[in-house]
């Protein structure tokens, strides 16, 4: 995949993001800084999406550990690369056990 694609999967991926917390009336702020998609939990708890460029993946920081994703061409999803999890159920999981309450985002 070329920079550019890969860019604008990521693009569209992080407005889906911000788009489905306002959609569910979940208490979880964000903000977007170079890249970096910062969600902040109600009781301050943060998860940080980032984007790496040169390996061509989207990174997620949550209190369980770091998850690497990379793209799926055939499957059209960030694939987690240990646990083959797609994106948005392990982004749900990890904003559920942070938040201590029940969150599915429709990503």
């Amino acid at each position: 995949m070329n920079e550019s694609r890969y860019n604008q999967l990521l693009d569209h991926l992080m407005l889906a993001i911000e788009d489905a917390i306002e959609e569910s009336g979940a208490d979880i702020d964000y903000e977007t800084t170079g890249g970096i998609l910062t969600l902040t939990c109600e009781n301050g708890s943060k998860l940080i999406l980032s984007r790496q460029t040169p390996l061509r993946q989207l990174w997620l920081a949550a209190k369980s550990g770091g998850f690497h994703f990379s793209y799926d061409e055939e499957s059209d999803q960030w694939l987690c690369d240990s646990t083959q999890e797609l994106f948005p159920e392990l982004l749900n999981s990890c904003l559920s056990e942070q938040s201590g309450e029940a969150i599915a985002l429709a990503i």
